[in-house]
């Protein structure tokens, strides 16, 4: 463990009206405890786990990659609320990284472009240009090579570009970094796979404040069940 928990103050947000500071969640939730290696966030579109992910990187320095051409985040408001949060290390600030698959490119095309000058730099990333690979191979590859690695790992959505035969192979990465002792990640998710991870906590971002839940509470476990059960009660209403 190395991020031990976060602390909202909501009663110095500069404004009130505009998101995410106008999101009740973060009015009602005063603190988040990290007790295992792996925590989940989850919850519907627009609840803030995604904004609350980026803001605890940038409150632990990790840099969040993008392209130069693009506003990675054009709402200054979410880019500054990292300021109205405290952190607790339980072991001292480690390095880390964040991940989300619509910004990932732009940090693979970086690597291709370092590993002309110094090529034995792949190796931290699987061992070959990752652009060489499918969307969903060199993500696998980056997870595979850079959670070996000590460190805070924060995700948003990493099952995007992946197959769920690929999201179980995730899940195989996140069980034997995180029981090593020198992984943590925190990591938003829509993926009943991935959720299901034993032993990891989950709050749900569909409460205000934010709750610890169990895994069959989670709505995706609960949709994905029923339908694979009865697809046509749902396939009715389309």
């Amino acid at each position: 463990m190395h991020l031990k928990e976060i602390t909202l103050q909501p009663d110095k947000y500069p404004v009130r009206d505009i998101y995410p500071y106008s999101l009740e969640i973060f009015n009602a939730t005063s603190k988040i405890v990290f007790n295992t290696p792996v925590t989940f966030f989850t919850g519907e579109n627009g609840s803030g786990k995604s904004t609350l992910l980026r803001a605890i990187a940038r409150r632990c320095g990790i840099f969040l990659w993008n392209d130069e051409r693009l506003s990675f985040d054009s709402n200054k408001c979410s880019e500054e609320f990292y300021r109205y949060m405290d952190i607790v290390w339980a072991d001292g600030k480690v390095h880390g990284s964040f991940f989300a698959s619509e910004i990932f490119r732009h940090l693979a095309k970086n690597i291709d472009e370092w590993s002309k000058a110094d090529p034995g730099m792949l190796k931290y990333f699987g061992g070959e240009n990752l652009l060489s690979k499918s969307h969903g191979q060199y993500h696998m590859a980056f997870f595979k090579s850079r959670y070996s690695i000590k460190g805070l790992y924060l995700l948003d959505e990493p099952e995007n570009a992946l197959s769920p035969k690929k999201q179980l192979e995730l899940l195989k990465v996140l069980k034997e970094s995180g029981q090593s002792g020198q992984a943590q990640f925190i990591i938003a998710t829509h993926s009943p796979i991935l959720l299901a991870l034993p032993g990891a906590c989950i709050y749900s971002f569909d409460h205000s404040p934010v709750k610890q839940i169990q895994y069959e509470e989670t709505e995706y476990y609960q949709i994905y069940r029923d339908f694979l059960n009865d697809r046509d009660k749902y396939l009715k209403l389309i």
